[in-house]
């Protein structure tokens, strides 16, 4: 079992915590590190290490806070050099070359956004394998085995599409959002492609404030999947 809670979601900020029992790690450092503190009543000393996928800012705004907290942070190289900054509590990890923290092995996997960006297999030693997945329009990957799925939502083409249509929307975003993001649509194709037997829950993450429908998807995602899904 893995204990998922979100601290924040969206294009505003994301922040994930994951908890299989014996390690904690934080997904994410998306928001303010103060606004993490206090959501985690002040206790980040009991959090093993945080996972960063890239570098904008809605993912990373937190960074330099928990390194002079002296919290272990995990990217890439690219991810630092994107950042612009150096502290001796990061730590590089390489795409498809897994590493182990506390109780988790962690596996970095390629995904599909405008600068590079990793989505992360973690599997407990409780044999709970978890699936985290953002800011992506394809995973191009097949996955066997999971039983947590935390992964993008954002809009669905026909919202889009509307939104596009009746100029609330204009096309140049349109278009960077089709091609970094996860509509509805892809991610029920993504479903259709995987092994889902084991799943136990999907967290749909990092929705649109314009063109999402929160209940449209959670009932849709129930319907294609059968499975328990939660939108924070």
């Amino acid at each position: 079992m893995i204990e998922i809670r979100t601290l924040a979601t969206g294009s505003t900020g994301n922040c994930y915590l994951i908890d299989d029992g014996e390690t904690r790690l934080l997904i994410e450092l998306g928001i303010q590190f103060k606004r993490i503190q206090r959501a985690l009543n002040y206790e980040t000393s009991k959090i093993a290490a945080c996972l960063i996928s890239h570098s904008h800012k809605d993912h990373c705004k937190g960074v330099q806070g928990a390194l002079d907290a002296s919290m272990d942070v995990y990217m890439s190289e690219a991810t630092e050099s994107e950042m612009g900054i150096e502290h001796n509590r990061i730590r590089r990890y390489e795409n498809k070359k897994q590493f182990e923290v506390g109780t988790f092995t962690i596996l970095p996997f390629d995904v599909k956004h405008d600068v590079e960006n990793h989505g992360f297999l973690i599997q407990s030693e409780n044999g709970s394998k978890l699936l985290f997945a953002t800011d992506t329009y394809y995973v191009k990957y097949k996955f066997k085995g999971l039983t947590h799925l935390m992964i993008e939502c954002n809009h669905s083409r026909k919202i889009l599409d509307e939104n596009t249509n009746s100029g609330r929307v204009h096309e140049f975003l349109a278009n960077r959002i089709i091609g970094s993001h996860f509509s509805l649509e892809n991610l029920l194709e993504f479903f259709k492609a995987n092994d889902l037997s084991r799943v136990q829950e999907i967290h749909l993450l990092h929705l649109s404030d314009t063109n999402s429908d929160e209940e449209e998807f959670k009932r849709a995602v129930q319907a294609a999947t059968g499975k328990l899904v939660y939108v924070p």
